[in-house]
Protein backbone atom coordinates (compact mmCIF):
# COMPACT_ATOMS: atom_id res chain seq x y z
CA UNK A 1 0.00 0.00 0.00
CA UNK A 2 2.64 1.93 0.46
CA UNK A 3 4.25 1.34 -2.88
CA UNK A 4 1.42 2.85 -4.11
CA UNK A 5 0.91 6.03 -2.20
CA UNK A 6 4.84 6.61 -2.96
CA UNK A 7 4.23 5.90 -6.67
CA UNK A 8 1.03 8.68 -6.82
CA UNK A 9 3.10 10.84 -4.93
CA UNK A 10 5.79 10.87 -7.76
CA UNK A 11 3.15 10.64 -10.14
CA UNK A 12 1.61 14.28 -8.81
CA UNK A 13 5.37 15.30 -8.75
CA UNK A 14 6.15 15.01 -12.10
CA UNK A 15 2.54 16.25 -13.22
CA UNK A 16 2.89 19.40 -11.63
CA UNK A 17 6.60 19.78 -12.97
CA UNK A 18 5.12 19.49 -16.24
CA UNK A 19 2.76 22.00 -15.62
CA UNK A 20 5.07 24.71 -14.49
CA UNK A 21 7.47 23.86 -17.16
CA UNK A 22 4.28 25.07 -19.64
CA UNK A 23 2.72 27.86 -17.11
CA UNK A 24 1.44 30.49 -19.32
CA UNK A 25 -0.01 26.97 -22.15
CA UNK A 26 -1.68 25.38 -18.95
CA UNK A 27 -3.08 28.49 -17.71
CA UNK A 28 -4.65 29.88 -20.97
CA UNK A 29 -5.81 26.70 -22.08
CA UNK A 30 -7.31 25.69 -18.34
CA UNK A 31 -9.09 29.36 -18.38
CA UNK A 32 -11.18 27.97 -21.28
CA UNK A 33 -12.78 25.47 -18.69
CA UNK A 34 -12.87 28.24 -16.29
CA UNK A 35 -14.71 30.57 -18.31
CA UNK A 36 -17.10 27.82 -19.56
CA UNK A 37 -18.55 26.59 -16.28
CA UNK A 38 -18.38 30.06 -15.20
CA UNK A 39 -20.76 31.06 -17.84
CA UNK A 40 -23.09 27.98 -16.63
CA UNK A 41 -23.24 28.66 -13.50
CA UNK A 42 -23.59 32.36 -14.29
CA UNK A 43 -26.19 31.76 -16.58
CA UNK A 44 -27.76 29.06 -14.53
CA UNK A 45 -28.00 31.56 -11.66
CA UNK A 46 -29.15 34.47 -13.58
CA UNK A 47 -32.32 31.95 -14.82
CA UNK A 48 -33.06 31.16 -11.04
CA UNK A 49 -32.95 34.92 -10.26
CA UNK A 50 -35.77 35.37 -13.21
CA UNK A 51 -37.48 32.47 -11.72
CA UNK A 52 -37.66 33.74 -8.14
CA UNK A 53 -38.52 37.27 -9.19
CA UNK A 54 -41.89 35.97 -11.47
CA UNK A 55 -42.45 33.71 -8.53
CA UNK A 56 -42.70 36.58 -5.58
CA UNK A 57 -45.03 38.72 -8.50
CA UNK A 58 -47.45 35.90 -8.03
CA UNK A 59 -47.09 36.26 -4.73
CA UNK A 60 -49.28 38.88 -5.30
CA UNK A 61 -52.57 37.05 -5.49
CA UNK A 62 -53.35 33.51 -5.23
CA UNK A 63 -51.85 31.58 -8.32
CA UNK A 64 -54.98 29.61 -8.80
CA UNK A 65 -57.36 32.96 -9.21
CA UNK A 66 -59.29 34.26 -11.46
CA UNK A 67 -60.59 38.10 -11.96
CA UNK A 68 -63.65 39.30 -13.66
CA UNK A 69 -63.46 42.61 -15.12
CA UNK A 70 -66.55 44.02 -17.39
CA UNK A 71 -65.96 45.80 -19.94
CA UNK A 72 -68.02 47.15 -23.40
CA UNK A 73 -69.42 45.16 -25.74
CA UNK A 74 -67.82 45.35 -29.68
CA UNK A 75 -70.46 43.19 -31.38
CA UNK A 76 -73.84 43.10 -31.46
CA UNK A 77 -75.84 40.27 -29.83
CA UNK A 78 -79.49 39.18 -30.22
CA UNK A 79 -81.01 42.52 -31.50
CA UNK A 80 -78.82 44.28 -29.08
CA UNK A 81 -76.29 47.55 -29.85
CA UNK A 82 -72.67 47.05 -29.52
CA UNK A 83 -70.96 49.10 -27.43
CA UNK A 84 -73.01 48.77 -24.68
CA UNK A 85 -71.05 48.78 -20.66
CA UNK A 86 -71.74 45.39 -19.10
CA UNK A 87 -72.10 46.01 -15.53
CA UNK A 88 -71.49 43.05 -12.85
CA UNK A 89 -74.22 42.66 -9.88
CA UNK A 90 -74.10 41.21 -6.51
CA UNK A 91 -76.11 38.03 -7.94
CA UNK A 92 -73.50 37.41 -10.44
CA UNK A 93 -71.64 36.21 -7.60
CA UNK A 94 -73.86 33.99 -6.19
CA UNK A 95 -74.90 32.45 -9.38
CA UNK A 96 -71.06 31.81 -10.45
CA UNK A 97 -70.75 30.27 -7.17
CA UNK A 98 -73.56 28.08 -7.32
CA UNK A 99 -73.35 27.47 -11.36
CA UNK A 100 -69.23 27.17 -11.70
CA UNK A 101 -68.96 23.82 -9.28
CA UNK A 102 -64.76 24.88 -9.47
CA UNK A 103 -64.83 27.74 -7.89
CA UNK A 104 -63.15 28.15 -3.76
CA UNK A 105 -63.58 31.41 -2.59
CA UNK A 106 -65.57 34.18 -4.48
CA UNK A 107 -65.71 37.99 -3.77
CA UNK A 108 -67.23 40.67 -5.55
CA UNK A 109 -65.09 43.88 -5.40
CA UNK A 110 -66.27 47.88 -4.82
CA UNK A 111 -63.98 50.55 -4.83
CA UNK A 112 -65.50 53.79 -2.84
CA UNK A 113 -62.49 55.58 -4.04
CA UNK A 114 -58.87 56.02 -4.80
CA UNK A 115 -58.67 58.79 -2.37
CA UNK A 116 -61.11 58.74 0.65
CA UNK A 117 -60.49 60.59 3.59
CA UNK A 118 -59.84 58.62 6.91
CA UNK A 119 -59.87 59.92 9.93
CA UNK A 120 -58.09 58.42 13.51
CA UNK A 121 -58.41 62.01 15.83
CA UNK A 122 -56.64 64.44 14.50
CA UNK A 123 -55.12 62.36 11.88
CA UNK A 124 -56.02 62.13 8.21
CA UNK A 125 -55.09 60.16 5.29
CA UNK A 126 -56.23 59.68 1.27
CA UNK A 127 -56.78 55.53 0.96
CA UNK A 128 -58.17 53.24 -1.44
CA UNK A 129 -61.21 51.71 0.56
CA UNK A 130 -62.96 48.46 -0.77
CA UNK A 131 -65.77 47.13 -0.12
CA UNK A 132 -65.17 42.80 -0.02
CA UNK A 133 -66.46 39.77 1.21
CA UNK A 134 -65.35 37.20 4.01
CA UNK A 135 -62.60 34.92 2.04
CA UNK A 136 -60.94 37.44 0.01
CA UNK A 137 -58.07 37.96 1.83
CA UNK A 138 -56.64 34.16 0.84
CA UNK A 139 -57.35 35.54 -2.77
CA UNK A 140 -55.23 38.86 -2.29
CA UNK A 141 -52.93 36.06 -0.74
CA UNK A 142 -52.37 38.54 2.33
CA UNK A 143 -51.36 38.06 5.57
CA UNK A 144 -52.82 39.11 8.54
CA UNK A 145 -50.37 40.45 10.71
CA UNK A 146 -52.28 41.91 13.65
CA UNK A 147 -55.77 41.34 14.90
CA UNK A 148 -58.27 39.20 12.36
CA UNK A 149 -59.60 39.03 8.28
CA UNK A 150 -63.09 39.95 7.81
CA UNK A 151 -65.27 37.03 8.47
CA UNK A 152 -68.84 35.85 7.03
CA UNK A 153 -71.24 37.09 10.47
CA UNK A 154 -69.40 40.58 9.15
CA UNK A 155 -70.70 40.06 5.79
CA UNK A 156 -73.98 39.25 7.22
CA UNK A 157 -74.57 41.29 9.52
CA UNK A 158 -73.58 44.61 7.74
CA UNK A 159 -70.79 45.48 10.24
CA UNK A 160 -69.25 48.76 10.68
CA UNK A 161 -65.35 46.96 10.58
CA UNK A 162 -62.33 47.43 8.42
CA UNK A 163 -58.90 45.71 7.55
CA UNK A 164 -56.13 47.95 7.28
CA UNK A 165 -52.64 47.84 4.84
CA UNK A 166 -49.81 48.23 6.93
CA UNK A 167 -48.98 52.37 4.92
CA UNK A 168 -52.44 52.63 6.48
CA UNK A 169 -51.48 51.68 10.02
CA UNK A 170 -48.54 53.33 9.92
CA UNK A 171 -49.81 56.64 8.80
CA UNK A 172 -52.89 56.91 11.11
CA UNK A 173 -51.10 54.72 13.98
CA UNK A 174 -47.79 55.62 14.47
CA UNK A 175 -47.25 55.46 18.37
CA UNK A 176 -50.08 52.67 18.84
CA UNK A 177 -51.67 49.40 17.97
CA UNK A 178 -55.00 50.19 15.60
CA UNK A 179 -56.79 47.04 16.22
CA UNK A 180 -60.03 47.96 18.12
CA UNK A 181 -59.75 51.61 17.84
CA UNK A 182 -62.58 53.44 15.35
CA UNK A 183 -61.39 55.12 12.34
CA UNK A 184 -64.01 57.39 10.44
CA UNK A 185 -63.99 56.68 6.51
CA UNK A 186 -66.53 59.54 5.71
CA UNK A 187 -67.20 60.57 8.53
CA UNK A 188 -68.72 56.83 9.42
CA UNK A 189 -67.48 55.49 12.47
CA UNK A 190 -65.66 51.91 11.68
CA UNK A 191 -63.61 49.43 13.76
CA UNK A 192 -60.37 48.26 13.21
CA UNK A 193 -60.47 44.79 12.98
CA UNK A 194 -56.58 43.47 11.69
CA UNK A 195 -53.57 44.73 9.92
CA UNK A 196 -52.48 43.05 6.94
CA UNK A 197 -49.56 42.66 4.64
CA UNK A 198 -49.51 41.62 1.15
CA UNK A 199 -45.21 40.87 0.47
CA UNK A 200 -46.21 40.29 -3.33
CA UNK A 201 -48.10 43.31 -3.90
CA UNK A 202 -47.17 47.05 -2.03
CA UNK A 203 -50.24 48.71 -3.72
CA UNK A 204 -52.41 46.78 -1.54
CA UNK A 205 -50.85 48.34 1.36
CA UNK A 206 -52.50 51.54 1.56
CA UNK A 207 -55.94 50.24 1.26
CA UNK A 208 -58.95 49.36 3.56
CA UNK A 209 -60.94 46.50 2.98
CA UNK A 210 -64.88 46.67 4.55
CA UNK A 211 -67.45 44.30 4.37
CA UNK A 212 -69.42 44.26 0.54
CA UNK A 213 -72.68 44.22 2.35
CA UNK A 214 -71.61 47.47 4.07
CA UNK A 215 -70.48 49.27 1.62
CA UNK A 216 -73.59 49.06 -0.26
CA UNK A 217 -75.92 49.91 2.39
CA UNK A 218 -73.39 52.79 3.48
CA UNK A 219 -71.98 54.28 0.39
CA UNK A 220 -72.92 52.04 -2.39
CA UNK A 221 -77.05 52.21 -2.49
CA UNK A 222 -76.98 49.71 -4.47
CA UNK A 223 -75.98 46.23 -5.47
CA UNK A 224 -73.60 46.98 -8.21
CA UNK A 225 -69.91 45.88 -8.09
CA UNK A 226 -67.34 46.91 -10.08
CA UNK A 227 -65.12 43.29 -10.59
CA UNK A 228 -65.35 39.61 -9.30
CA UNK A 229 -62.41 37.86 -7.57
CA UNK A 230 -61.95 34.56 -7.28
CA UNK A 231 -59.87 30.86 -6.60
CA UNK A 232 -60.59 27.53 -7.89
CA UNK A 233 -60.14 24.35 -7.17
CA UNK A 234 -57.25 22.98 -9.57
CA UNK A 235 -54.25 23.85 -10.36
CA UNK A 236 -54.09 21.93 -13.62
CA UNK A 237 -53.79 24.81 -16.83
CA UNK A 238 -56.30 22.68 -19.21
CA UNK A 239 -59.39 22.65 -16.28
CA UNK A 240 -58.02 26.38 -15.68
CA UNK A 241 -58.83 27.22 -18.79
CA UNK A 242 -62.33 25.32 -18.80
CA UNK A 243 -63.26 27.24 -15.73
CA UNK A 244 -62.31 30.63 -17.30
CA UNK A 245 -64.97 29.52 -20.42
CA UNK A 246 -67.23 28.08 -17.64
CA UNK A 247 -67.68 32.29 -15.71
CA UNK A 248 -67.49 33.83 -19.55
CA UNK A 249 -70.53 31.47 -20.64
CA UNK A 250 -72.40 32.11 -17.42
CA UNK A 251 -71.56 35.56 -17.19
CA UNK A 252 -72.35 36.37 -21.03
CA UNK A 253 -75.76 34.71 -20.79
CA UNK A 254 -76.70 36.81 -17.79
CA UNK A 255 -76.00 39.88 -19.42
CA UNK A 256 -76.80 39.28 -22.85
CA UNK A 257 -73.39 39.39 -24.77
CA UNK A 258 -71.62 37.31 -27.15
CA UNK A 259 -69.25 34.91 -25.12
CA UNK A 260 -66.26 35.06 -28.00
CA UNK A 261 -67.12 39.01 -27.39
CA UNK A 262 -63.37 39.15 -25.20
CA UNK A 263 -63.71 42.87 -25.10
CA UNK A 264 -67.27 42.59 -22.97
CA UNK A 265 -65.51 40.81 -20.33
CA UNK A 266 -62.11 40.50 -19.15
CA UNK A 267 -61.01 37.47 -17.18
CA UNK A 268 -57.28 37.76 -16.05
CA UNK A 269 -56.39 33.72 -15.61
CA UNK A 270 -53.31 33.72 -13.08
CA UNK A 271 -52.79 29.95 -13.30
CA UNK A 272 -52.48 29.65 -17.13
CA UNK A 273 -50.56 32.93 -17.17
CA UNK A 274 -48.53 31.26 -14.52
CA UNK A 275 -48.10 28.20 -15.93
CA UNK A 276 -46.82 30.07 -19.54
CA UNK A 277 -43.90 31.87 -17.53
CA UNK A 278 -42.55 28.49 -15.82
CA UNK A 279 -42.78 26.64 -19.07
CA UNK A 280 -41.09 29.32 -20.76
CA UNK A 281 -38.47 29.01 -18.25
CA UNK A 282 -38.07 25.54 -18.72
CA UNK A 283 -37.08 26.28 -22.50
CA UNK A 284 -34.99 28.94 -21.19
CA UNK A 285 -32.71 26.55 -18.44
CA UNK A 286 -32.99 23.79 -21.31
CA UNK A 287 -30.79 27.15 -22.96
CA UNK A 288 -28.84 27.93 -20.68
CA UNK A 289 -27.42 24.17 -20.23
CA UNK A 290 -27.02 23.88 -24.19
CA UNK A 291 -25.09 26.69 -23.78
CA UNK A 292 -23.41 26.17 -21.22
CA UNK A 293 -22.25 22.98 -21.88
CA UNK A 294 -21.05 24.13 -25.27
CA UNK A 295 -18.40 26.25 -23.57
CA UNK A 296 -17.20 23.31 -21.47
CA UNK A 297 -16.72 21.00 -24.34
CA UNK A 298 -14.94 24.11 -26.05
CA UNK A 299 -12.59 23.79 -22.48
CA UNK A 300 -12.42 20.05 -23.39
CA UNK A 301 -10.83 20.36 -27.21
CA UNK A 302 -8.52 22.58 -25.52
CA UNK A 303 -7.19 20.17 -22.95
CA UNK A 304 -7.29 17.83 -25.19
CA UNK A 305 -4.80 19.53 -27.48
CA UNK A 306 -2.38 20.21 -25.00
CA UNK A 307 -2.13 17.17 -23.95
CA UNK A 308 -1.36 15.89 -27.08
CA UNK A 309 1.67 18.57 -27.05
CA UNK A 310 2.47 17.25 -24.12
CA UNK A 311 2.74 13.97 -25.24
CA UNK A 312 4.40 14.55 -28.18
CA UNK A 313 7.00 16.84 -26.38
CA UNK A 314 7.04 13.68 -23.62
CA UNK A 315 7.74 10.98 -26.36
CA UNK A 316 11.00 10.40 -25.52
CA UNK A 317 10.50 10.25 -22.14
CA UNK A 318 7.46 8.20 -22.50
CA UNK A 319 9.93 5.28 -24.60
CA UNK A 320 12.52 5.40 -21.72
CA UNK A 321 9.59 4.42 -18.85
CA UNK A 322 7.88 1.77 -21.57
CA UNK A 323 11.58 0.22 -22.45
CA UNK A 324 12.60 0.35 -18.38
CA UNK A 325 9.07 -1.94 -18.16
CA UNK A 326 5.82 0.95 -17.78
CA UNK A 327 3.30 -0.94 -18.75
CA UNK A 328 0.26 0.75 -21.61
CA UNK A 329 -2.05 0.81 -18.70
CA UNK A 330 0.42 2.62 -16.11
CA UNK A 331 0.96 5.80 -19.06
CA UNK A 332 -2.70 5.79 -19.36
CA UNK A 333 -3.01 6.63 -16.25
CA UNK A 334 -0.41 9.65 -15.67
CA UNK A 335 -2.14 11.40 -18.81
CA UNK A 336 -5.59 10.68 -17.57
CA UNK A 337 -4.58 12.17 -14.04
CA UNK A 338 -3.18 14.79 -15.58
CA UNK A 339 -5.60 15.90 -17.37
CA UNK A 340 -8.40 15.45 -14.81
CA UNK A 341 -6.40 17.47 -12.54
CA UNK A 342 -5.55 20.79 -14.93
CA UNK A 343 -9.81 20.42 -15.86
CA UNK A 344 -10.54 19.84 -12.21
CA UNK A 345 -8.42 22.84 -11.05
CA UNK A 346 -9.56 25.62 -13.36
CA UNK A 347 -12.71 24.34 -13.38
CA UNK A 348 -13.45 24.65 -9.63
CA UNK A 349 -11.96 28.07 -10.27
CA UNK A 350 -14.33 28.88 -12.21
CA UNK A 351 -16.78 27.24 -10.25
CA UNK A 352 -16.23 29.63 -7.03
CA UNK A 353 -16.16 32.44 -9.29
CA UNK A 354 -19.50 32.17 -10.89
CA UNK A 355 -20.80 31.54 -7.43
CA UNK A 356 -19.20 34.67 -5.91
CA UNK A 357 -20.17 36.87 -8.66
CA UNK A 358 -23.88 35.25 -8.32
CA UNK A 359 -23.42 36.61 -4.26
CA UNK A 360 -22.50 39.85 -5.57
CA UNK A 361 -25.25 40.32 -8.22
CA UNK A 362 -27.79 39.43 -5.48
CA UNK A 363 -26.55 42.45 -3.19
CA UNK A 364 -25.78 45.02 -5.60
CA UNK A 365 -29.03 43.90 -7.84
CA UNK A 366 -32.22 45.19 -4.85
CA UNK A 367 -35.69 46.55 -6.30
CA UNK A 368 -35.66 45.24 -10.10
CA UNK A 369 -39.16 43.90 -10.91
CA UNK A 370 -38.40 39.86 -11.90
CA UNK A 371 -35.46 39.51 -10.84
CA UNK A 372 -34.79 38.04 -7.34
CA UNK A 373 -32.18 35.76 -5.22
CA UNK A 374 -30.46 34.16 -8.09
CA UNK A 375 -29.00 31.17 -6.74
CA UNK A 376 -27.51 27.52 -7.83
CA UNK A 377 -28.83 24.51 -6.12
CA UNK A 378 -26.47 22.26 -4.22
CA UNK A 379 -27.68 19.66 -6.72
CA UNK A 380 -26.72 21.49 -9.83
CA UNK A 381 -23.04 22.87 -8.15
CA UNK A 382 -22.42 18.86 -7.25
CA UNK A 383 -23.60 18.13 -10.80
CA UNK A 384 -21.55 20.95 -12.64
CA UNK A 385 -18.33 19.20 -10.45
CA UNK A 386 -19.42 15.60 -11.98
CA UNK A 387 -19.03 17.43 -15.28
CA UNK A 388 -15.72 18.20 -14.75
CA UNK A 389 -14.37 15.34 -13.60
CA UNK A 390 -15.87 13.58 -16.32
CA UNK A 391 -14.63 16.05 -19.03
CA UNK A 392 -11.30 16.05 -17.62
CA UNK A 393 -11.28 12.23 -18.30
CA UNK A 394 -12.99 12.57 -21.96
CA UNK A 395 -10.25 15.24 -22.84
CA UNK A 396 -7.14 13.29 -21.81
CA UNK A 397 -8.46 10.07 -23.72
CA UNK A 398 -7.42 10.23 -26.44
CA UNK A 399 -3.75 11.52 -25.78
CA UNK A 400 -3.46 8.92 -23.61
CA UNK A 401 -4.13 6.11 -26.03
CA UNK A 402 -1.86 8.14 -28.61
CA UNK A 403 0.94 7.82 -25.81
CA UNK A 404 0.11 3.94 -24.93
CA UNK A 405 0.70 3.14 -28.63
CA UNK A 406 4.38 4.78 -28.54
CA UNK A 407 7.24 2.04 -28.77
CA UNK A 408 10.02 2.56 -27.33
CA UNK A 409 12.14 1.82 -30.15
CA UNK A 410 10.91 5.05 -32.48
CA UNK A 411 10.56 7.19 -28.77
CA UNK A 412 14.13 6.43 -28.45
CA UNK A 413 15.00 8.17 -32.09
CA UNK A 414 12.42 11.27 -32.06
CA UNK A 415 14.41 14.49 -31.97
Amino acid sequence: MAVDIRNLFDQLQEIFYTIEKNKLRTVLTGLTVSWGIFMLILLLGSGYGLKNGVQNAFQDDAVNSLWVIPGQTSVPHKGLKQGRHILLETSDVSQLSRGVKETDQISGRFYLGWDTTVRYQKKIGKFQVVGVESGYMDIENAVIINGRTLNPFDDTNGRKVALIGIEVNKELFPNRDAVGQYIRIKDVPFLVVGIFDDPGDQWTHDRLFIPMTTMQTVFNKSDRIHNIAMTIQTFEKERAQSVESSVRDLIAKRHHFSRTDKRALFIHNTLVEYNKLMDLFTGIKVFIWIIGIGSIVAGIVSISNIMLITVKERTREIGIRKALGATPDSVVIMILVESILITFIFGYLGLVAGIGFLELMDKLITGVAYFKNPEIHLSTAFGALMVLVVSGALAGIFPAGHAARIRPADALRDE
